[in-house]
């Protein structure tokens, strides 16, 4: 197979995959915005096809004629250096460019990327953009289905996304806990595929003799802990969590019901018991801090996390550490718009670990650095402990 043609079933691979996921969707689906955190599905394919149009095509394609002039303010989600754009809040308020329009964009953005790859556009120089922008479009397949989740779960009538359990749950093991010695380790990014700017560079840091548990916190545990008190006690919770607790009336994950004296959960499936041996979902920075606290333990930092992750079972929920989202020792922003990537987002947000039954295959890797602000439940993020 061909270089050229290597990246071309690789394009067409990630941008059928995202359009799989809405397969399942009403057109009403795709428009719903129910909090400023969620996107409309239909933004999000549009989105990820104004990445490859503003990046690739219009400034290396010669004579590529943009789409549709409107769709810069529409789909520009946060590049101050490319201009203005529709307010994050106001992304449900787009009844127009319909649905079908954005196919029809994506249709038309995908013939002219095969005609670039195909043609001989796509030089060594141009190689890093495509490929960012195929990751790009495998972070939004994730919160694709993390908003549709969201969106289908708020509403009243608990609607199913689909209905294969199996390919939504995991069953954590009863953890053991692995014991690292104090010592100088390496982290970072090392090795000549992809990753994103803030997994570099690769450098070395102390850590104190830890203990980490080897699988993930049950839903038995969490409701435990909750059948103790702990939403009730602010001894275990972060001042701001304990705010958080008392703002929202907080008792439980996200989509869990207490339902004619039964724990009921909202799933891709729909809503269903809680299964017990599950790995616990959709809790927030507060709520496995706190959890950790009830059980004496801590949460590990993202340098523990990444020592540990070959000896520990991980990729089913993004783990919560307690590591704060900074650069790494000699992080460079890159010049223009595609430095606004991953920098400027380095402040008031925890770093999060490992990946989610929701990541794309192959887009996950021990160094990659998630990123979400402490109250936030809706990804699928979960709870490991370290001692």
């Amino acid at each position: 197979m061909s270089e050229k043609q290597k990246w071309i079933d690789s394009y067409l691979a990630i941008r059928a995959y995202s359009e799989e996921i809405c397969r399942p969707l009403e057109t009403e689906d795709y428009v719903v915005q129910p909090i400023g955190d969620v996107s409309p599905p239909k933004w999000h394919l549009g989105h990820t096809t104004w990445f490859f149009e503003t990046f690739i095509l219009l400034p290396h394609l010669p004579n590529y004629q943009q789409f549709d002039a409107d769709y810069n303010f529409v789909f520009n989600s946060y590049y101050e250096t490319i201009g203005a754009r529709v307010i994050r809040t106001d992304r449900g308020n787009l009844s127009r460019p319909s649905v079908a329009d954005i196919y029809r964009y994506r249709k038309c953005v995908d013939k002219y990327m095969i005609e670039f790859v195909d043609g001989g556009f796509l030089t060594n120089d141009l190689l890093d953009i495509f490929v960012l922008g195929l990751n790009h479009e495998q972070q939004h397949q994730e919160l694709l289905l993390t908003d549709i989740k969201y969106i289908l779960g708020h509403n009243p009538l608990f609607p199913a996304y689909g209905s294969t359990k199996a390919a939504i749950s995991y069953t954590a093991a009863e953890s053991a806990y692995v014991k690292f010695d104090a010592g100088i380790y390496e982290i970072g990014y090392e090795g000549r595929g992809f990753c994103f700017d803030n997994e570099k560079s690769r450098h070395k840091v102390y850590l104190n003799d830890f203990e980490i548990a080897s699988d993930l916190v049950t839903n038995k545990e969490y409701m435990a802990f909750m059948e103790a008190g702990g939403y009730a006690d602010f001894r275990y919770w972060h001042a701001e969590g304990w705010d958080w607790v008392k703002r929202h009336q907080a008792r439980a994950p996200l989509y869990w019901h207490l339902m004619d004296g039964k724990w009921m959960n909202y799933s891709l499936a729909g809503l269903m018991e809680i299964d017990h041996e599950d790995a616990v979902c959709h809790v927030n920075f507060y709520e496995a801090s706190a959890f950790a606290a009830w059980r004496g333990m801590r949460l590990p930092t993202e340098a523990e996390w990444e020592v540990a992750a070959d000896y520990v079972n991980w990729g089913q929920r993004w783990e919560w550490t307690n590591s704060a989202y900074l650069p790494y020792p000699g992080f460079k922003k890159e010049a223009g718009a595609v430095g606004e990537y991953n920098g400027k987002f380095m402040v008031n947000q925890m770093v999060l670990r490992g990946a989610s039954i929701a990541t794309p295959k192959d887009h996950s890797r021990k160094t990659y650095r998630n990123f979400f602000q402490t109250a936030l439940q809706w990804q699928f993020t979960g709870i490991r402990l370290a001692r």
